[in-house]
């Protein structure tokens, strides 16, 4: 029994992990693409470049990147949840 929920947190971290990278990078193309289009109506100050990656490197500390991390989180809890719930009459 241990080794198949072993298995299964495994294959789970695994899974999550995909998740998290794949999500990491649509919403870092979310961020820069907006950039990019703040820059084109005019808001940007000096190089385009230098302008986005300002921009990305104020994203790289932003409570949004951070919140990506929930995509460990919830699913632990929601399976713990779960898992007490099934187990306690």
């Amino acid at each position: 029994m241990i080794l198949g929920f072993l298995k299964l947190a495994l294959v789970g971290f695994v899974l999550l992990t995909i998740l998290y990278v794949l999500i990491r990078i649509y919403a870092r193309s979310l961020r820069r693409e907006a950039l990019e289009n703040e820059y084109d109506e005019g808001h940007g100050d000096g190089p385009r470049e230098a302008y986005i990656e300002a921009g990305m490197r104020d994203y790289e500390h932003s409570l949004r990147k951070k919140l990506i991390l929930l995509v460990y989180i919830v699913p632990a809890i929601v399976f713990a949840a779960v898992f007490w719930t099934l187990n306690n009459p």
